[in-house]
């Protein structure tokens, strides 16, 4: 293995601090830099995907300290997507930015957009559950200053409540720490799955409450209610290009559920079992209930996505709370249209904004705007992904959901809430177009505001062919939702036989595991024949370690 795999949280590591070492005073530069940054992020994030396609499983040792006393990296199927949907996310909220003028309105933007991605990527390749909150933290201190750039009281108001409920996570997150290491002596995630299956049941109840305050944290991060309240503001008040790429951090928390509770806490683990499906199913429920009951009575544009990004993250996470292949390959596909259905919206809120003039996003009747008809088009294909109408990857995504909500317990209450939810989320977005783009009115002759200069168009094309980049990526999955779908399923049978990774992570580096059976077991030399810090290329089908 060769040093690409750590690549995607030193470059941009790298990059922040020369931005503001050397390029502070020169936003053509931050520019520049920044765009080949994320350009060359995308190219690593999918030559990695490319690599963990086939069920390879890659591994760097920081410092070439063997796991799990050092710090490891690890790049499976699952960990390989996050990094690629963020990284095909950051390119167009970057452009947006840039076009919009966005990144000139207050300090630091690119440095800290660098940062941001650092701290993401990280969370997604880290393998071990410190690290994941040192990237936690990183990602927190990042987005608070993006929040809070170009000022403004609402939005410092709005930062202060994200930072606050957030700093809450990590808290909660270090008490949870200090538990598993306390019962387990490591905080290795690969070492933890070991270590965790052979403990006695009787003697878990230590165990038992880490698992549950980490489930509180990721659900903070996922904005899960009741743990939701830091998001409807802090969204719909963040600078547009920060909030679309906000799309990406809800994922954060549901990446992490799904490994945590895929990896360390199974859910045939006896010692957990049972632990969680009692509430989590109900609180993903009531999450798509309030999420679209906001979108119903917002009286903003911004609030009405804020609301339907809780309602969506509702949905993802009752995938996720059946904790079954297809229950995560659909939460998974769900993910994806999320997220650029998200991002397109907020650039779209963005676009609405700055062209209603005094009127901004809210359901006042205004003037009708420059170029409305192109925006109201954008407006619309959005809204028809975020509900879930035929024919794009939301509605496929939701008959994904439904179809994995079979094997639950609570599938009619799952049936139900969601197909309700979904038409109140409809009549929420026609509402929100009829008044925006629709019932605009015309001044009355020579009157002042008849009188009054329009507002000129954007002299850059980069904010709508960003938006309409998100949108023909919702488009592009709907298209190939067939191949899609075949690869998330195959990572969610990787995720649920996580022998491989194991087998990997506590392997001597250097080692080439190609084959149990013996065909290229445990000849090579310890370091490797190049002297690197890893291993790879792992077939989890033919492993056969027992954690």
């Amino acid at each position: 293995m060769t040093h690409w795999l750590v690549l995607p949280i030193l470059l941009p590591a790298m990059l922040a601090a020369l931005l503001v070492l050397v390029a502070r005073y020169h936003l053509t530069i931050q520019r520049v830099f920044s765009v080949a940054g994320s350009l060359t992020l995308l190219g690593l994030a999918l030559g990695l995907f490319w690599q963990a396609s086939d069920g390879t499983v890659s591994l760097y040792l920081l410092g070439n300290w063997s796991a799990p006393f050092g710090i490891v990296l690890v790049a499976d199927r699952l960990s390989t997507l996050m990094v690629l949907l963020t990284c095909v996310l950051a390119l167009p909220v970057l452009l947006y930015a840039i076009g919009s003028g966005w990144d000139a309105r207050g300090q630091h933007f690119h440095p800290l957009f660098q940062f941001q991605l650092m701290g993401i990527l990280g969370a997604f390749l880290t393998g071990d559950a410190f690290n994941l909150f040192v990237f936690f933290e990183v990602l927190l201190i990042a987005s608070y200053g993006l929040m809070i750039h170009a000022g403004g009281q609402k939005r410092l108001r709005a930062g202060t409540q994200y930072v606050l409920y957030n700093l809450l996570g990590s808290t909660l997150f270090l008490f949870a720490l200090g538990m598993l290491y306390a019962e387990t002596g490591t905080l290795n995630m690969a070492d933890l799955a070991v270590r965790v299956a052979t403990l006695d049941a009787a003697d878990g109840a230590g165990i038992r409450v880490a698992a549950v305050l980490l489930l509180m944290v990721f659900a903070v991060k996922a904005a899960i209610l009741p743990l939701h309240f830091w998001l409807p503001a802090s969204y719909s008040e963040a600078p547009a290009p920060v909030a679309a790429l906000f799309a990406i951090m809800t994922k954060v928390g549901a990446y992490c559920i799904i490994r945590m509770f895929t990896l360390v806490f199974p859910p045939d683990l006896e010692i957990t079992q049972g632990l969680f499906g009692l509430w989590l199913i109900p609180a993903a429920l009531l999450t798509v209930a309030l999420g679209m009951a906001g979108v119903l009575g917002a009286r903003d544009v911004g609030r009405l996505v804020a609301f339907s990004v809780i309602g969506s993250m509702g949905m993802l996470l009752s995938a996720v709370a059946v904790f079954t292949p297809a229950g995560v390959t659909a939460a998974l596909y769900y993910a994806l249209h999320s997220t650029f259905a998200t991002a397109a919206l907020f650039l779209l809120v963005d676009v609405i904004r700055s062209r209603r003039g005094d009127a901004g996003g809210g359901f006042d009747v205004a003037p009708p705007m420059m170029g409305g008809a192109l925006v109201a088009g954008m407006f619309f294909v959005a809204a028809i992904g975020m509900t879930g109408l035929p024919p794009l990857s939301g509605f496929i995504g939701k008959l994904l959901i439904l179809d994995a909500a079979r094997s639950s317990d609570l599938m009619w209450w799952s049936w139900g809430i969601i197909l309700v939810g979904s038409l109140v989320a409809i009549v929420g977005f026609a509402r929100a177009g009829s008044v925006v783009f629709w019932k605009a009115h015309q001044p009355v002759e020579g009157t002042p505001e008849e009188m009054a200069e329009p507002e000129p168009q954007p002299a850059s094309v980069l904010p709508m062919v960003s938006t309409g980049g998100l949108l023909a990526l919702l488009v592009a999955i709907t298209v190939g939702a067939g191949p899609i779908t075949r690869v998330l399923s195959d990572t969610s049978e990787q995720l649920f036989n996580p022998e491989s990774y194991i087998a990997v992570v506590l392997t001597t580096p250097g080692k080439v595991i190609k084959d149990y059976h013996g065909e290229d077991d445990h000849g090579a030399d310890s370091h490797g024949d190049d002297g690197s810090h890893g291993s790879d290329a792992v077939d989890p089908a033919a492993t056969k370690k027992d954690h």
